[in-house]
């Protein structure tokens, strides 16, 4: 089968296609020829950063649309010929991945696999900041960074069918601010000066939910802009600055706090959670009431170039690898 690694560190040129071995599933896995592949940030950090990286070579990729191929023992309620998204622990750029049993979910009725490849990460990411790590009430302001990639778009989205009062967005130039006033989005700012932007579109109060997925002096930013008893959920570190040490000074005089979310860690801690969370994610694209727009395809073999679109912050939405 045809894959997609890398056997040094560097830019989108150290991705190349070789030839491997068709996987087989162990116990409590099944195998799945894929569709399409989900391009992410973690892809990137891993190619450039050694991310997750635990030896070299290494094949990237975290998620997958497809029919599953075959399942190991022990494995119930998935079939071979079965259209399925996953999430993988990795090696998703290729024409064939093995992945845990757990965190394969079935396609809801009417998703195609295209659609479906957008959802594994994006998905329950977004529904959890929102709902269930970000706790929005209905009337609630929001403030999501990055607002026009793929999880950016999606919690617009969901914040705003969950009732919030206001959705502002956070995005790096004006084209992005156009893509992410489409999606549930009613102020977007453009720029990394965004905290005084906050204070006015509130009326100085700030805002009750920060989403962030950026680290660093963006951390620091959005908990500025935190309301009183404000709560900011950090879901990344797209930076790559050191953490922030965040402590009394910053939470007991305004009541505010500070959360975390890692759908790959809550998939080895807690698959049965990440299963109960995908199922509701996957039922906003069902019922129609959310819409993550696939706006670049490639290839497998072009690989390189979605992450050379990726790297330029110029991407909106979600990118695919066409696979099978």
């Amino acid at each position: 089968m045809r894959a997609v690694e890398f056997q040094e560190y560097g830019g989108p040129e150290v991705l190349k296609v070789v030839d491997r071995d068709v996987p087989e599933p162990g116990r409590g896995q099944v195998s799945i020829d894929v569709a399409y592949t989900g391009v992410n940030f973690a892809d990137l950090k891993a190619r450039a950063e050694g991310y997750r990286v635990d030896a070299l070579p290494f094949r990237p990729g975290l998620e997958v649309s497809g029919r599953i191929r075959a399942v190991g023992a022990d494995v119930e309620g998935l079939r071979p010929g079965q259209e399925v998204a996953a999430l993988t622990d990795g090696g998703a750029y290729a024409e064939v991945v093995v992945t845990a049993a757990a965190t394969v979910f079935p396609l809801p009725q009417g998703v195609s696999p295209r659609t479906g490849a957008t959802l594994p990460t994006v998905l329950p990411t977004a529904h959890a900041l929102v709902h269930e790590v970000g706790r929005l009430r209905a009337g609630e302001t929001v403030l999501v960074q990055g607002a026009a990639g793929g999880i950016g778009t999606v919690a617009g989205q969901l914040a705003k069918a969950a009732g919030a009062g206001a959705v502002h967005g956070v995005v790096s130039d004006a084209a992005k601010a156009r893509h992410a006033l489409k999606y549930g989005y009613d102020e977007v700012f453009v720029g990394p000066d965004f905290a005084a932007d906050v204070r006015r579109a509130t009326g100085g109060r700030g805002v009750d939910l920060a989403l962030d997925p950026v680290g660093g002096e963006t951390f620091r930013r959005s908990m500025d802009a935190l309301a009183v008893f404000g709560r900011l959920v950090s879901f990344g570190n797209a930076s790559s600055a050191e953490p922030w040490q965040v402590g009394q000074p910053e939470l007991y005089p305004w009541g505010r706090t500070v959360a975390g979310f890692s759908i790959l860690a809550l998939a080895r801690t807690a698959p049965e959670a990440l299963r109960a969370l995908a199922g509701r994610a996957f039922r906003t694209v069902s019922e129609g009431s959310v819409e993550l727009p696939v706006t670049a395809e490639f290839p497998l073999a072009e690989a390189g170039e979605a992450h050379r679109l990726l790297g330029s912050r110029k991407s909106t939405g979600k990118l695919l690898l066409r696979v099978g």
